[in-house]
């Protein structure tokens, strides 16, 4: 039977989940779907990634990959927010993996269930700014001549990395505000792009080039293998909304606001995504001589030929400025996952990541972690063309392997699971065996070669970056965190220093 949740305090739930309150608890229910869906953020997601799509299946992909992928997402969604309402703490997926696993196995599932997700975290947030300081760069270099280049592009990349950095550190109540800005810059700027691209050109592609139109121009000969490959696009975009419950301990109602913010985030993307794709499609005035633009940006070429100069580089600083919103957000919940999961001592240096900024009441430190993270990852595009869509992979399989683990655990727990007072009834076990499949699916997908022949400036290296977090986390489990982690009995967690205006607390709290 469903918990009596709602008969408590958010902060007596926290107490009960084993946390006390030391995030100062702000947000709105319409603030923590804000989160999510900025960082889903269709300006960012479906804009920085439609070139590799054009050439990964094309027009006909682009689209109905949209609808097939927001339709599974959608069921991954649903299954999350069903765990989300009984565990409403920012240390979302690993705390519910630990809470529904078997006695012998919780912390390891919780172990790594972590890492993966802080690995899908800090490469998401890595994609997010890295598409925006492609599609600024874009614009320096229409402006003002400020080429393209890798090298250029990276230096921008990691000064809007520094600017999101410094505005979770300084600017948390502007932030917070950004954030409920973010919604209606993102809805208002699809329907601006759309309605310019409907009604400005002279011409128009036709409706059969844009649902059927195939593309093959990766250098692999099976259409089918080349068309599975563009689902990235649309599987990339509909990331990070764990983001609604890693903000739920700063959330009124958490318990119904979290799912509602997960679920929320995800069906209006799917729809503003859709009408995004379609409009900017429509609108392509000269095929294939977008998709093969010097800036390497196809949607602002697809604006210079639609609209003419001025009014393309207008809908581009309207795009760059969402994409903005959306790395800032996606730092923020970034920021919220490292602290929960260095609060339970699973990151190295953990006492630093866990620190909160006594007049902020925000995990300063850990917003620069994410933030340098998100750097490192975004670096080996200076040797490798590719490198952007194999972050974009890192991120999808990093966060979806998380997103999987306690939608498994619930499933085996079947009747036994304590239902929150947001929950799937009876549909319940259909939805998560589904959304399971798709995980499984799209996590062998996006680790194979995106572009043929394979070389090093060609090579996925998304394999690479998964299997070294799994194999450190693995490592350090078996040497050390096996002995300690998420175990009240050892001393390392009941002697944690207390930290901030009012300490997390040691794993006492995982007395269950």
């Amino acid at each position: 039977m469903p918990l009596d949740v709602p008969s408590v305090s958010d902060e007596e739930r926290l107490r009960q989940l084993g946390y006390t309150q030391v995030l100062a608890r702000r947000m709105s229910g319409f603030a923590n779907f804000a989160v999510s869906f900025t960082i889903i953020s269709v300006l960012s997601g479906c804009m920085t990634m439609y070139g590799f799509g054009m050439r990964t299946g094309g027009p006909s992909m682009l689209m109905w990959g949209w609808v097939g992928v927001g339709a599974m997402t959608l069921v991954v969604g649903l299954a999350m927010a069903e765990v989300c309402s009984s565990y409403p703490t920012s240390a979302g997926l690993y705390f519910w993996a630990h809470r529904m696993a078997p006695e012998r196995s919780r912390a390891a599932w919780a172990w790594f269930t972590g890492w993966f997700n802080v690995l899908g975290q800090i490469a998401c947030t890595a994609g997010v700014d890295f598409g925006a300081a492609s599609f600024l760069n874009a614009y320096l270099d229409l402006q003002f001549g400020f080429a393209a280049t890798p090298g250029h592009t990276i230096a921008l990349f990691g000064a809007v990395l520094l600017l999101h950095a410094l505005l979770n550190t300084f600017g948390v109540r502007l932030v917070a505000f950004l954030n409920s800005v973010s919604v209606w810059w993102h809805l208002l700027g699809v329907l601006l792009i759309v309605g310019a691209l409907a009604f400005v050109p002279d011409k128009h592609r036709s409706t059969s080039f844009v649902f059927t139109h195939f593309v093959n121009d990766t250098g692999w000969g099976s259409g089918l293998y080349v068309g599975l490959l563009s689902l990235l696009v649309a599987q990339y975009t509909f990331t990070g909304y764990d983001a609604s419950a890693h903000m739920t301990e700063e959330t009124n109602d958490a318990s119904v606001s979290g799912p509602r913010g997960i679920v929320r985030s995800i069906w209006v993307s799917w729809i503003a995504g859709f009408v995004l794709l379609a409009g900017l499609t429509y609108a392509i005035q000269d095929w294939p001589g977008a998709v093969g633009t010097e800036t390497g940006v196809p949607p602002a070429q697809i604006f210079m030929d639609a609209l003419g100069a001025s009014a393309g580089k207008l809908l581009l600083l309207v795009v760059i400025v969402a994409q903005l919103f959306c790395g800032m957000a996606s730092v923020t919940a970034n920021s919220r996952m490292i602290y929960a999961f260095s609060r339970d001592g699973a990151l190295p240096f953990s006492r630093m990541w866990h620190r909160i900024n006594p007049q902020t009441r925000t995990p300063t430190n850990a917003v620069w972690l994410a933030a340098g993270g998100a750097f490192l990852l975004g670096l080996p595009y200076l040797v490798n063309s590719t490198a952007y869509a194999a972050v974009t992979s890192i991120a999808t399989i990093g966060l979806y392997l998380a997103y999987a683990a306690p939608t498994l655990l619930r499933l085996r727990k079947g009747e036994a699971f304590e239902r929150g007072p947001w929950h799937l009834g009876r549909w319940s076990k259909p939805v998560g065996v589904t959304a399971i499949s798709w995980v499984a699916v799209i996590t062998v997908l996006f680790m194979l070669p995106q572009s043929g022949p394979v070389t090093v400036d060609t090579f996925n290296y998304a394999p690479i970056a998964v299997a070294a977090v799994g194999g450190f986390a693995g490592v350090w489990w078996l040497v050390s965190a096996r002995r300690w982690f998420l175990d009240p009995r050892h001393p390392r967690n009941r002697a944690a220093p207390a930290e901030g205006p009012a300490a997390p607390p040691s794993m006492d709290a995982f007395r269950w």
